[in-house]
């Protein structure tokens, strides 16, 4: 039906089926996006020199199509249709910085090119440069306004800019057209959820539900709100899912982890912790992460970061005082610390950035992987202008016009020798939580994307160990820049602790942070209930059901176990 209309609206085949493909990514077919775009990668072809590429990338062998594809561009620099598949090829392999050049090009060459210039879009969105690929779907919406495609890849990037209205209503509109799509109604609940509306967003899970019994995503978002059990019913359909052997390994994962949010409800810690751990091997197989590497660029950021490297850039950056970076681990208070923030008149809280992560890859991309030590390379100016792109990059998320502005990527603790250098000004809070506490919560919760440490315990005690002694380094370098909130404290004196926090940055207390929980902001990370709530003790040694199943977590966080407060 997807192919049909794609050609009724006067694409030639190669372009339906690219559209075909598109649709069926966005909504989460991945198997049959692969299959449309191996057709497309048939059907483009006229040139018989580029049919052996064509036929490698259908196939999959993209490493054998770039080799062909490459070799002729740099023969045939003005070949519009091979920059295309060699773009395809870049976006396939999550190459988007290479992807987002050559789609460029495309685009000067042939700037009427639908296809190329969606390609494009989504190369930019993967960047999380929302605000350029909203552009370019704007400009596809104004040719074709009802394309799904289109208006479902908005909405992401629309999600992204905190644009909440627009997105749901772009939702609402794809659900009266496509009313029994799935994927539709489960990115319609996650926006439902961003602003607070957790009964429609739980409705609106149910009816994917409905819609597709074994859509695991469903499953898990309905247990991430974390506001409601599941019945015995649900959990019976939920077993009988994952015993499908046709069942995919991201739905079985996503019902594994839902099931253990079941089991640990009704108090079965047992049967909890087997499905965290089997969602957690298969999502694990599926990551690239190396626990020695991380060590390694751990003691390299220590080696370069030193007292005298900081005193020698002393002034250097821009002069902002603007942002306000909440970092540490994930599940360790950051998103109650913003939402106190943010309950500040003079605080914006806005999400979390990739902006400086975004800094810390373009270097690394120029100085052939050598970063953090890329920075030693840049003088005063240049280390200037990174902090005004960040202020560029961020400004487009401000929408109160406030003086200050939260950042809560919780990986940017990898980066404050970056951020000193080029936002020297800025405050830094660092988010800290039990290990224990802070380990086994995430490693019941299914990231979405960015945390591939999280799916093993042993990877979790290692990592948690080299945050602290990295924050531990930086609190002797860099004496007093930042502020350690413990979660722990915070929900014991919560007063005290939020007058410590305001006190960091500079802003005056106001009673209005201590009722938080009246914030209606829209939150975006999987606390986004609780924080609409007083502070309660309950959740804090959760943690304690679990502790026979904890050794491996222990034996890799070593002595950190006892030391972890640093000097807080």
């Amino acid at each position: 039906e997807a192919l049909r209309r794609a050609t009724t609206l006067n694409r030639d085949l190669a372009d339906a089926w690219r559209a075909l493909g598109d649709q069926l990514f966005q909504q989460g077919d991945s198997a049959g996006a692969e299959a449309a775009f191996a057709q497309h990668a048939r059907a483009s072809v006229s040139d018989p020199v580029l049919k052996p590429a064509a036929d490698a990338l259908s196939e999959g062998r993209l490493d054998v199509a770039d080799d062909i594809l490459r070799a002729h561009v740099t023969r045939h620099l003005m070949d519009v249709g091979a920059l295309k598949m060699l773009a395809e090829v870049r976006l396939r392999q999550e190459r988007f910085r290479d992807a987002e050049t050559l789609l460029a090009r495309c685009l000067e060459l042939d700037p009427g090119s639908d296809a190329a210039r969606f390609s494009y879009a989504q190369a930019l969105f993967r960047q999380q440069k929302a605000g350029p690929a909203a552009a370019q779907l704007e400009s596809l919406l104004e040719r074709n306004p009802k394309d799904p495609a289109y208006r479902n890849l908005l909405a992401g990037c629309l999600g992204l800019l905190g644009e909440d209205a627009r997105v749901a209503s772009l939702y609402e509109g794809l659900l009266q057209d496509y009313p029994e799509q799935p994927r539709i109604w489960l990115n319609y609940g996650h926006s439902l959820r961003a602003v607070g509306r957790s009964d429609d967003a739980k409705a609106a899970y149910k009816h994917c539900i409905a819609l597709a019994p074994g859509l695991g995503d469903a499953y898990w978002s309905l247990a991430n709100l974390k506001v409601a059990s599941f019945s015995a019913d649900e959990e019976v359909a939920m077993l009988t899912q994952t015993a499908r052997s046709d069942l995919s390994a991201d739905d079985r994962l996503h019902l594994h982890y839902a099931l253990g949010k079941a089991f640990e409800d009704k108090g079965d810690h047992a049967g909890s912790f087997e499905h965290y751990a089997r969602g957690g091997a298969l999502r694990r197989a599926e990551v690239v992460y190396s626990a020695e590497a991380n060590h390694t660029q751990m003691l390299r950021s220590k080696k370069l970061f030193t007292r005298d490297f900081f005193d020698d850039r002393n002034g250097v950056g821009h002069p902002s005082g603007e942002p306000i970076f909440i970092l540490g681990l994930p599940r360790s208070g950051s998103t109650l610390i913003e939402q106190i923030l943010a309950s500040h008149s003079a605080v914006e809280g806005t999400m979390e950035l990739p902006y400086i992560g975004l800094i810390a890859n373009g270097l690394a991309d120029l100085a052939g992987d050598a970063y953090p030590e890329a920075v030693t390379g840049l003088d005063g100016d240049a280390l200037s202008r990174l902090g005004r792109s960040f202020l560029d990059s961020a400004g487009q998320h401000r929408k109160l016009g406030k003086p200050f502005f939260i950042d809560k990527m919780p990986n940017n603790f990898n980066h404050i020798g970056l951020i000193q250098l080029i936002l020297p000004n800025a405050k830094i809070i660092d988010a800290r939580r039990h290990p224990l506490g802070t380990c086994f919560s995430a490693f019941k919760q299914h990231f979405a994307q960015g945390q591939p440490f999280s799916y093993d315990l042993a990877d979790l005690g290692r990592y948690y160990a080299d945050y602290v002694d990295l924050m531990s380094h930086f609190d002797a370098v860099l004496p007093g820049r930042v502020c350690r909130v413990i979660y722990e404290d915070l929900v014991e004196d919560t007063e005290a602790q939020v007058r410590r926090l305001l006190h960091h940055c500079g802003l005056a207390f106001e009673e209005g942070c201590l009722r938080f929980y009246e914030n209606a902001r829209a939150v975006r990370t999987v606390s986004s209930e609780q924080v609409r709530r007083p502070i309660f003790r309950g959740g804090l040694e959760q943690w304690r059901a679990y502790e026979p199943w904890l050794d491996p977590l222990k034996r890799a966080l070593g002595s950190t176990l006892e030391t972890w407060r640093g000097d807080a």
